[in-house]
């Protein structure tokens, strides 16, 4: 987990408004599941994508499987498109939606921060986490639906009730 949350602090670092989505999202809020990749949904402006760039080169990001060692432009990180990267940290998904062209600003509300000790980053609520996997219906998101439901069980359970 050490390579992800060097991750997330570069991007922090950087300013980088950004939505911890995936694997590391649910694990962040306690799912005991194991992923490969940090995911982040990204705030598609300008602003940001001149800062998400800075933090990518700092993590010597580029395209996974290409022998050529690309790195993403600004047009690239405009798009709605998933960026697939290699980063000296680990892999890297940089994703410009989710789901059917759901965007950082559509889900901003449906995020919760979470505090690393010296950064904090905002992390997609587990109820939209598990939507989003449905949603995307391959076999490995759905593999992890049950652990999900079950996580997000346990942390309502234990969150204290509305006043």
């Amino acid at each position: 987990m050490s390579g992800y949350l060097a991750t997330l602090r570069v991007l922090v670092a950087h300013d980088v408004e950004f939505i911890v989505v995936g694997g590391v999202a649910a694990v962040l809020q306690g799912a005991p599941i194991v992923t490969f990749d940090v995911d982040i949904l990204h705030r598609r402006s300008s602003e940001n994508v001149a800062r998400l760039l800075s933090a990518l080169r700092e993590l010597d990001a580029s395209y996974r499987n290409d022998p050529r060692r690309l790195s993403p432009h600004e047009s690239h990180l405009m798009g709605s498109g998933h960026q697939l990267l290699r980063t000296r940290l680990g892999d890297l998904d940089v994703l410009g939606t989710i789901d059917d062209d759901v965007t950082y600003d559509d889900v901003k509300d449906q995020t919760i921060e979470v505090d690393l000790g010296d950064a904090r980053v905002r992390v997609l609520e587990l109820s939209r986490l598990i939507q989003a996997k449905q949603s995307a219906g391959r076999p490995k998101d759905l593999a992890v639906l049950p652990v999900l439901r079950a996580t997000l069980a346990e942390v309502e359970k234990r969150r204290p009730p509305a006043r």
